[in-house]
């Protein structure tokens, strides 16, 4: 397996993480639905015991809960991958969500009491908000890896404006933001930036959050449960909808060449900008995980990635 070192770290990764948003389970703001916690181990433990060497949670998945489960699957597995966490989203004892840049140092503490660990691997802002409140947050977070609470500090979510005002006070590891075929805003300036700075990228959301799988159908979609975030996202609703499945099912076949899903096609097309480091792709069970793991190997060719792009110009 070829890894990818992160920005200025010393993390060698593999070319997929482990995501750990939808393992938060149900009940918060961003849910993806249900989810038991006997799948979200096993997936996490197939997960490694395939190659995947790091995990990317936060803080705000599930309110703590999806934090807590990573804790307790990597203190159960054989492998030891490197952890990733995220702050600046925060709730009270109503479940009501805000973005605070304020309470940073507590909410590390609180991550590491959950993950199990004495020091965060890869700690990242979550969202730059509120923005009057960037250089307070970072210079914090540069404060927490000298004191060796987190080895080494990223963004999430950031603009190059932004990454600026940040670089002033402290280098940043990586950056990570979301990126698919379906959402490509970060090409135009934010993956040139972080490349030519050194700047690590892994990108959230290959598979745009199960719409490239191969396996979603509107049948699907129309029987979410009423916490999955999916069932208010533009991309989900028509007239989008039926534009994504039919860009899924073009991506199937090319999948079809090389014998891997229209999901593992997806995540290719993204690992194939020389910005992105690494692709953060979720599991919610075993069987999931064993789906996506070919991504870790296949590569798509020069000629296939100008197909793909052929194809989205043509169908915008």
């Amino acid at each position: 397996m070829d890894k990818k070192q992160l920005g200025n770290s010393d993390l060698l990764l593999s070319p997929i993480g482990f995501g750990a948003w939808a393992i938060g389970g149900g009940d918060w703001a961003f849910s993806w639905g249900p989810q038991d916690d006997n799948d979200s181990i096993a997936a996490i433990h197939k997960a490694l015991d395939l190659g995947i060497n790091w995990i990317d949670t936060a803080a705000v998945y599930g309110l703590g809960h999806s934090e807590e489960i990573v804790g307790k699957a990597v203190k159960s597995a054989s492998q030891k991958p490197y952890l990733f966490t995220k702050s600046s989203m925060v709730w009270d004892d109503k479940r009501k969500i805000t973005n605070n840049l304020k309470q940073i140092r507590r909410e590390c503490e609180d991550s590491l009491r959950r993950l199990q660990v004495d020091s965060i691997d890869l700690y990242q802002v979550h969202w730059p908000k509120p923005d009057e409140d960037i250089e307070e947050g970072w210079t914090v977070m540069a404060d927490l890896q000298r004191e060796g609470k987190v080895r080494w500090i990223g963004v999430s979510n950031f603009s190059v404006a932004q990454m600026e005002r940040a670089l002033k006070i402290a280098p940043i590891t990586s950056n990570q933001p979301p990126y698919s075929m379906l959402n490509r805003a970060v090409e135009a300036e934010i993956l040139p930036f972080t490349h030519k700075h050194n700047i690590g990228t892994i990108n959230y959301a290959p598979m745009h959050s199960g719409l490239l799988t191969g396996a979603m159908t509107k049948e699907r979609v129309a029987s979410f449960p009423k916490d999955d975030f999916r069932r208010n996202a533009k991309n989900y609703q028509e007239p989008l909808l039926s534009r994504n499945l039919a860009v899924a099912d073009f991506l199937k076949t090319i999948g079809t060449r090389h014998n891997v899903t229209a999901g593992v096609v997806a995540i290719a097309w993204t690992i194939h900008n020389p910005a992105i480091t690494a692709a953060i792709v979720g599991g919610r069970n075993a069987h999931q995980v064993e789906g996506v793991i070919p991504a870790v190997t296949f590569r798509l060719t020069e000629a296939e990635y100008a197909e793909i792009n052929a194809f989205l110009a043509a169908h915008p």
